[in-house]
């Protein structure tokens, strides 16, 4: 059985880490079938959105433990893999928001360390009641730096700074009122919960949500008045297109676009 499980439906690629037994760590094996496989979607024009969850009892427990002791074994106590593993773990996180498609985690169980960090680094997110997110390497002795970069761009600061420090837990209801994910549902609906959200992306032009997704990233680290300036020359290039054209019209004739999209 695959570690990640890809199935499409329509527009809608849905993707599931399927190492249930390590609660879905993301080990070598995990990360570069993540990396391949999100590499191969972004050409896709199949796709317009992504969907990624876990199997069996967590979403995502974080980094592989057993494999980061074992690269201790080399003549440098694993300082080159240490550094190679984070490498690559940022890798996938930045191709996450690179896609051109919009990618929603759907979340249940336990999303902890790295796990956490997925689940903030994804566009969207949808919660089953009861979830449980953390960033608890301090625990251990680990502090989540990497985690802490995606975290603390997500939530408010003293409230990231304590979760760090501390390791506790907070649940789906606290993620979602500090702005981690977008809502909480029951865990018999997750899925279709997901789905729709999913599905109701997909529907808009995808040209549109690729536009406007890159836009998104990229105006977030400038100053406000670079940041308009920026986002309206993206919209003058959106606006010139002929499927927007097209969508503004239907709208103002009270009909739906026709799009070949």
């Amino acid at each position: 059985m695959a570690i990640l499980q890809v199935t499409q439906r329509g527009a809608v690629t849905h993707l599931t880490m399927n190492a249930p037994e390590r609660l879905n760590a993301l080990s070598d094996e995990m990360l570069a079938a993540l990396q391949s496989t999100l590499d191969q979607l972004a050409d896709d024009p199949d796709t317009r959105v992504i969907t990624l969850a876990g199997s069996g009892k967590a979403f995502c427990a974080g980094h592989d433990l057993r494999q980061m002791t074992a690269m201790r074994q080399a003549p440098d106590g694993g300082a080159a893999a240490f550094k190679d593993l984070f490498d690559r773990c940022a890798s996938v996180m930045a191709r996450i928001q690179s896609m051109p498609q919009p990618v929603i985690a759907q979340v249940h169980g336990i999303a902890t360390a790295a796990g956490c960090q997925l689940v903030a680094t994804c566009d969207m997110a949808i919660a089953a009641e009861g979830t449980r997110f953390g960033v608890n390497g301090v625990n251990i002795g680990l502090f989540c730096s990497t985690p802490m970069v995606a975290l603390s761009r997500n939530i408010p600061r003293k409230q990231a700074f304590e979760m760090l420090t501390t390791g506790r837990f907070i649940d789906a209801t606290r993620a979602e009122s500090l702005g981690l994910i977008n809502r909480v549902v029951t865990a018999e609906s997750l899925e279709a919960e997901t789905a729709e959200l999913a599905e109701t992306v997909a529907a808009k032009l995808s040209a549109a949500v690729k536009i406007g997704k890159g836009a998104f990233y990229t105006q977030m680290s400038m100053p406000v008045a670079e940041a308009y300036a920026y986002t309206g020359e993206v919209m003058v290039q959106n606006m010139l297109r002929d499927d927007t054209a097209e969508g503004i019209n239907a709208f103002l004739e009270k009909r739906d676009p026709d799009w070949d999209q």
